[in-house]
């Protein structure tokens, strides 16, 4: 049986994890059942924060409100309600609180739900991945065992795409987003990506996606700034870029650099909620 301390071995915690301690009994009083232990373990020595595109949902209220676990365990049928109704074929499991509900556990930015099957002892769920739009695949190992199992390479999650070759834990933090629209230029994507890339060296590869038909998505991180880039097609040309507030100047001037020696012209800039920025 995979252990927290097999994960650990796998994927170092951060020294100073963020919001790992907080009031279990509350969280679990609120959802009405009581949580894995080794959920338990895995927030006490990561705490918030994301294995690559793996983001952790809190048992604890934050300062944005409750608990991420808890809130989208509440409003799972309100969400995916009216969905079922029309496609039930896309929800093949009941909801939490539904009786042996899928509660979420874990998202990632692809729109993937790590879910627990909250059937039988809670140390005995199994892990169902889903995605309304890519079906759902059950597995017979808790939160720990899935993420080792994953990030290892010895388990097969085929909606979450291939594990990063170096697995890696960001442990939360306050980030602006900034996502800039490009117009297409010249070159390929792939001459497009690597002058960006050594414009921001050195970075740390962080997966991707291609559908072998030209939509691609390539995420890195810019190691010695702890910014976090996505340069990506799929959902329009453009470059998504999350960096420390205070780095905003230097942010501004780098991509805008790389973006000019790229051959393309910046349609847009906007934040996360949509707020134009870095115009002149």
């Amino acid at each position: 049986m995979t252990t927290i301390d097999d994960l650990v071995s796998l994927v170092p915690p951060p020294a100073s994890p963020v919001g790992a301690e907080g009031d279990w009994r509350a969280a679990q009083a609120a959802l009405g059942l009581r949580l894995p232990s080794d959920f338990a373990a895995l927030t006490a020595r990561y705490g918030t924060g994301g294995f690559g595109d793996i983001g952790l949902l809190s048992p604890f209220p934050t300062d944005q409100g409750p608990g991420g676990l808890v809130a989208r365990g509440l409003g799972l049928i309100e969400v995916f309600g009216e969905h079922r109704e029309e496609w039930p074929e896309d929800v093949p499991h009941p909801l939490h609180p539904e009786p042996g509900g899928l509660l979420e556990w874990a998202l990632t930015g692809n729109g993937d739900a790590l879910c627990w099957l909250t059937e039988g002892e809670p140390d005995d769920w199994p892990t169902v991945v889903w995605n309304p739009r890519s079906g759902a695949a059950r597995y017979e190992v808790g939160a720990v065992g899935l993420l080792h199992g994953y990030l290892s390479g010895r388990l097969d999650v085929p909606l979450l795409g291939a594990p990063p070759a170096v697995p890696w834990f960001d442990a939360h933090r306050e980030l602006s987003h900034v996502h800039v629209r490009l117009s297409e230029g010249e070159g390929s994507h792939g001459d497009r990506l690597r002058i960006l890339r050594d414009a921001l060296h050195p970075t740390a590869d962080r997966g991707g996606f291609d559908d072998g038909e030209g939509n691609r998505q390539d995420h890195f991180k810019a190691v010695d700034r702890d910014w976090r880039l996505t340069y990506e097609n799929c959902y329009g040309h453009q470059v998504r870029v999350a960096f420390p507030p205070g780095d905003e100047v230097g942010a501004r001037a780098v991509i805008l650099a790389a973006v000019r020696e790229m051959g393309c012209d910046v349609l847009s800039a906007r934040t996360i909620e949509g707020e134009p920025v870095w115009s002149d």
